[in-house]
């Protein structure tokens, strides 16, 4: 009942702040740029006064796989920005205020304050980005070619891991400061160094989360999921909820000190 109620709160007031609008939104306009703009570039590139005289315009058509990958890539700098945004002040800025203290102080467990807003969080995201990359399926097919709907839709799911793991990441952050700006730094500089050890100790990290997207890759041209995308699917999850469980700990020992 208390993780129900803190979860319809969190869903509240992401519908008052115009969340269930404009994150999709953004994640749509994310998504379609690409395909957009990389079919209509020669159109583009007339309007806006075409090449110098002799020059010769000669871009290969991408395949259509490579063209919906243009999207994820989109997710994983844009969208990535944006979710560390959306949730940066998820708990620091209730611990900032007094309002998680109050909430705590009732009989609610810090688990379910702090999965309750991960889940809500991560709702929001992950239908936000299924949304998005839904609208690149349409357009690739129609602009481009013929996308498996079954291997589209097998790349929204294990990307839903990859959108969790980032919240529970940031939700992490929240749990050790008071400061959203801090959580904000902190959360996209682990990822970064995520990024760079695993492109360092690729042999080595070949389960890393940071790998699921490249393995998307191969699941929309086979249309089969690769044995490596279902061991890093597992990797992510056991440290989505390995980071939701230090993050509880973390708050209530926090809230022990304050």
């Amino acid at each position: 009942m208390q993780w129900i109620t803190i979860y319809k709160k969190e869903w509240l007031e992401m519908l008052r702040n115009y969340k269930w609008i404009w994150v999709p939104l953004v994640f749509v306009l994310f998504c379609i740029i690409d395909p957009l703009t990389t079919y209509y570039l020669p159109v583009i590139i007339e309007a806006t006064g075409g090449l110098p005289e002799g020059a010769v315009f000669d871009m290969p058509t991408p395949p259509p796989s490579e063209v919906f990958m243009m999207s994820i890539a989109q997710l994983n700098t844009l969208g990535v920005l944006v979710l560390a945004l959306m949730t940066m002040g998820t708990i620091s800025g209730e611990k900032k205020s007094g309002v998680a203290e109050l909430i705590l102080v009732k009989p609610v467990s810090y688990f379910s304050y702090l999965t309750a807003k991960w889940a809500a969080a991560s709702t929001l995201l992950i239908l936000s980005a299924a949304i998005g990359l839904t609208a690149s399926w349409y357009y690739v097919q129609l602009l481009f070619g013929d996308v498996s709907f079954s291997a589209a839709v097998g790349v929204i799911f294990f990307y839903s891991l990859w959108i969790a793991f980032l919240t529970s990441i940031s939700l992490f952050m929240n749990a050790w400061s008071r400061l959203p700006g801090l959580v904000l730094f902190f959360t996209l500089a682990s990822l970064m160094i995520m990024s760079l050890v695993t492109s360092l100790f690729s042999n080595d990290l070949a389960w890393s989360p940071a790998r699921l997207s490249s393995y998307l890759r191969s699941l929309l041209i086979t249309g089969e999921v690769p044995v490596d995308l279902w061991y890093t699917s597992l990797v992510t999850a056991a440290l989505t909820i390995l980071l939701l469980y230090a993050g509880t700990k973390r708050l209530k020992k926090s809230s022990r000190l304050s």
